[in-house]
């Protein structure tokens, strides 16, 4: 029988960091885990041995085995645990195409970290919201110091080393309204691959609140937004303006994920994000002691699969109850929703965020909406040129020298 892919996600430092970003999701879990001090959320040899193992036999044979390590900040394991990782991928992979992807806040990278990147193929994404100004109203130490120094550090230091790598650059309500700047700015640096993420989240109920958390599990209607949130329509023209700044100059020299995702849609091609996906579902997050849940925003307890040392990632992944969760995203998907012009660029949005009510008063409508609405309404005309560019055999890039009358 075909196995059928899927991606696992390793926190093998939990929840722990050495910053305190004041909108980070992630860091109130170690809530989930109260009988273990923080420091002591570090997945152990056993445990790390056991995820290797287990991952690599789980995927087809024909594809690719993609570690991704993330956190937390996954460089607080050291790397020595990396070593390890490596070590053991080469281990049980035995000839199998394996590779390694990791996300930091770039703190602690030196540059034996670098080399070590660069000699693994290691594709890193580095954390980093803009110039110094809006990225440290946000991303500080635990003492609550700046950290925009520190990362620039580390961003030279992977371009002075080669390694491969992208910046992951959060959208919030301060950062929403300096689109052109903060491009700029990451352009400037260097920066050829970018992701812009928005940051949402709501405040906890007192369910939510029972289980040691701040913010709102996934679920339920609207409830009060955290004051960093970003609002809707701000996100979808920043991601119109980042992309006027694109088109004009920058096609086939700095690649823009959600422009990517979007243009992959288009054309009908794999690639793009599980968000703006039919459904979800098939990427799991492995927490350090190898617990395994649904989804990297639903770590919380009524979305405990398993673990990796008694359970299966087939048993956990295909069991009826997470098929039920990744197929949900396409069944409960409002009528507006299905009924809009630009639902097969959108899909609904992560799951996470629909939590609003439709005109009509039906639940499941995403936060997002008349952002994403905004944006994927924005784009097809130049879509469409670079696609015909393409097929003429022309590059995408000529879209740069094409104006196109397009109401806004």
């Amino acid at each position: 029988m075909t196995q059928r892919a899927f991606h696992a996600m390793a926190k093998p430092s939990g929840s722990d960091c050495n910053l305190n970003c004041a909108y980070c999701f992630y860091l109130e879990k170690q809530s989930l885990y109260p009988h273990a001090s923080t420091s002591s959320c570090r997945m152990s040899e056993v445990t790390l041995e056991t995820y290797v193992r287990h991952y690599i036999a789980s995927v087809d044979p024909k594809d690719e085995v993609a570690f991704t390590w993330q956190g937390g900040e996954p460089t607080l394991l050291g790397l020595d645990f990396y070593r390890k990782a490596v070590a053991l991928q080469a281990k049980y992979g035995q000839g199998r195409r394996i590779s390694n992807s990791f996300q930091t806040n770039g703190v602690l990278l030196d540059d034996e970290w670098c080399q070590f990147f660069v000699e693994h193929h290691f594709l890193i994404g580095l954390s980093l919201d803009g110039p110094a100004d809006i990225h440290n109203e946000y991303r500080v130490t635990k003492g609550g110091r700046p950290t925009h120094k520190l990362v620039m550090r580390a961003l030279q230091r992977l371009q002075q080393h080669g390694v491969q790598y992208n910046v992951l650059a959060c959208v919030n309500r301060h950062s929403s309204q300096e689109p052109q700047r903060i491009y700029d700015f990451l352009v400037d640096a260097g920066v050829e691959f970018i992701q812009f993420i928005p940051v949402i989240e709501r405040l906890a109920d007192g369910n939510t609140e029972n289980h040691g958390l701040t913010l709102h599990a996934p679920g339920g209607e609207s409830h009060a937004l955290t004051p960093w949130s970003v609002h809707a329509d701000d996100y979808g023209e920043f991601l119109i303006r980042v992309f006027d700044c694109w088109r004009t100059r920058d096609v086939g020299k700095v690649f823009v994920m959600n422009i990517e995702w979007a243009f992959a849609s288009f054309v009908g091609a794999p690639g793009a994000v599980c968000h703006h996906q039919p459904t979800c579902g098939r990427s799991v997050v492995v927490e350090h002691n190898g617990d395994v849940y649904a989804c990297d925003h639903y770590v919380y307890p009524e979305y405990l699969l398993g673990n990796i040392t008694q359970n299966t990632f087939a048993e956990m992944i295909d069991s009826t109850r997470q098929e039920a969760f990744g197929t949900a995203k396409y069944t409960s998907l409002p009528t507006q929703c299905r009924q809009c012009e630009v639902v097969k660029a959108c899909w609904g949005g992560c799951p996470k965020h629909r939590f609003m009510t439709t005109t009509d008063g039906e639940p499941g409508l995403n936060y997002l909406c008349s952002g994403f609405r905004r944006y994927f309404r924005y784009l097809p005309p130049y879509l469409k040129a670079m696609s015909d560019l393409i097929a003429s055999g022309r590059p995408a890039s000529d879209i740069m020298n094409v104006h196109l009358l397009v109401k806004k």
